[in-house]
Parts: structure tokens; sequence; C-alpha cells
């Protein structure tokens, strides 16, 4: 059984819907994540090469395996188009077992 710390949901952000689909599809085909949720578009505010930069991003939350971390964070830096994207993991302290397992088992690589 999975063990909530041992599951992590990373978080990054594309520049437009179509980015954002094609690289939650290839995570998931990569079995990198088990499930990337493409979200609601956000504004994002933050400094880049010395002026404040104002951009619509959307969000990807993606679940996967500790163990799988570096898999996905290399995923995500090969087909990312920002120069520096955004990639933050954060441990889960709690959910639910049969979801967790899942997570583990649709991210092992095939034989």
């Amino acid at each position: 059984m999975a063990s909530p710390q041992d599951t992590l949901l990373v978080i990054t952000n594309l520049p437009d819907r179509a980015s954002a689909e094609r690289l939650a599809e290839a995570l998931v085909e990569r079995r990198v994540a088990a499930c990337v949720n493409v979200m609601a578009p956000c504004r994002s505010v933050y400094p880049w090469q010395g002026a404040v930069e104002h951009a619509e991003e959307h969000p990807l939350f993606a679940k996967t395996p500790a163990d799988r971390y570096d898999a996905l964070q290399q995923a995500i830096r090969e087909l990312h188009p920002y120069e520096l994207p955004e990639i933050i993991a954060v441990r889960l302290d709690a959910g639910l077992p049969a979801y967790l397992d899942w997570v583990a088992v649709e991210t092992r690589q095939k034989a």
C-alpha cells in the first residue's frame, strides 16, 4: 500500500491551453504522472529579466510517486516551452489509500 508521504503533487504553469494539454498527455503517456489536471487560466505576476511580467497561465497539477519525481521533472524540462519552468513538488499528508495505490501502479514502467 502506498503511503501519502510517498506521493507528490507537482505543479507547473503553461502559457496556453494547447501547450498545457500537450504536456499533460505526454506526462501520462510516459508514465511519469498517473493523472494531470489542467486547471483554468490564472494571472501570474513575477519579475523576469529586469521587468515585472503579467501573464495568463494554465496551471497543471500532476500526481506521481516520489520515486518517479526525477523522471517527471526531466520530462517537464524537456517538453516545457519556458526557459525556466516553475516545477514545485508538494508531499502529501493524507490521501485515499486506493487512489494513492492507483497512482503508484499507473506510473510503473512497463516490462
